[in-house]
């Protein structure tokens, strides 16, 4: 029963003049059947109240999602330089991508397609979105494709990136997530491993403020495996080849015991045997190097591979998938649908 029923049945009692007789309320069985149903819409209502506090009140969850693949229409870039959802040391994680991804949506839905059915944290080898890597340009070819995995990728740029000025379209997109002030460079831990992404459209020569920053994040460095990627490649037999620009970085890391380093920019994938900075095989001390400039544009022939080269193909497209776990890393090269190269093996860390 509600207040203006109250109030008109405490009316009801009242006498209308002096000689009236009061009035008086149903009794009985009438009066418990009201007050049961006054009973019984009462807890409905409060139900149906809590039930509406709850689902306005309280921020929705995201649904469980293995591939991690949530999009983001058109919101803010993610703003936290760490990666959510990884396991704790001790157990195995995936880093998975390419680069040269973006520039045609049909070519990078190709390989997004991959990424929709790999879980893991994503990593882009530069050049993104072409052809200049504004943020038109990310918010039309990238993000319906790549775009996808956004809040799980951690990026580095190409010098498609660099045809804006201040590659203004990748750090407006991406956000704190590609490096603080823009310089382009940062480090984070994956599991077991550290990982590094730099940016080789910068100064990389020794003593560079890149390689400063490098040589004291590979010192504060307690973990045992590491990891770098960047764009242009030291050791390439594609159209661009090799490179000696990224030589400084590469000396750090091998002096603090890396173990891989990734790159883009030919439009193809290679893999290298572990080799020093002066491009000398050592499989005790050496990096292995992957050209993955597989990602979505369009791939370009491979005549004659360079020494050290292990595996060429410059006819699939695809990403590469690496397994890292406490020691040790696995490799997989994942192609697109409708392609067939496979490239796989397993490492131990130094």
């Amino acid at each position: 029963m509600n207040a203006s029923e109250n109030r008109n049945s405490m009316a009801s009692q009242q006498p209308s003049g002096t000689n009236a007789a009061p009035v008086l309320t149903p009794r009985g069985p009438r009066r418990a059947t009201w007050l049961r149903l006054a009973l019984v819409l009462g807890v409905v209502a409060t139900f149906l109240g809590v039930g509406a506090c709850g689902r306005s009140d309280r921020p929705s969850k995201l649904p469980t999602n293995p591939t991690g693949a949530f999009p983001i229409p058109g919101g803010d870039p993610p703003s936290d330089p760490g990666v959510p959802g990884v396991p704790a040391p001790g157990h195995e994680v995936v880093f998975v991508g390419a680069g040269d991804i973006a520039n045609s949506v049909s070519g990078a839905e190709a390989t997004a397609k991959v990424l929709d059915r790999t879980p893991g944290t994503v990593f882009t080898l530069g050049d993104n979105a072409y052809s200049d890597g504004t943020l038109a340009e990310y918010q039309q070819k990238y993000q319906p494709t790549w775009g996808r995995h956004r809040a799980r990728t951690r990026p580095s740029p190409g010098n498609h990136e660099y045809n804006t000025s201040g590659a203004s379209g990748y750090y407006t997109y991406f956000g704190q997530v590609a490096g603080p002030s823009k310089r382009g460079y940062y480090s984070f831990d994956l599991g077991d491993w550290h990982i590094i992404s730099l940016n080789s459209n910068v100064s990389m020569s020794a003593g560079s403020a890149q390689e400063q920053w490098l040589r004291a994040d590979l010192a504060a460095n307690r973990t045992r495996c590491t990891l770098a990627y960047w764009h242009h490649p030291r050791f390439s037999s594609g159209e661009h080849g090799s490179s000696t620009a990224s030589k400084a970085l590469w000396q750090a890391l091998q002096e603090a015991g890396a173990e891989v380093i990734l790159v883009g920019h030919d439009h193809d994938y290679e893999r290298f045997a572990p080799q020093l900075a002066d491009g000398t095989l050592d499989r005790s001390k050496g990096i292995r190097q992957f050209v993955v400039g597989t990602g979505g544009t369009s791939l370009r022939s491979v005549s004659s591979p360079i020494k050290n080269s292990e595996v060429i193909n410059d006819d699939s497209h695809g990403v590469l998938k690496l397994t890292l776990g406490p020691g040790t890393y696995s490799w997989e090269f994942l192609p697109v649908s409708g392609d067939d190269f496979r490239d796989s093996g397993t490492g131990t860390c130094h």
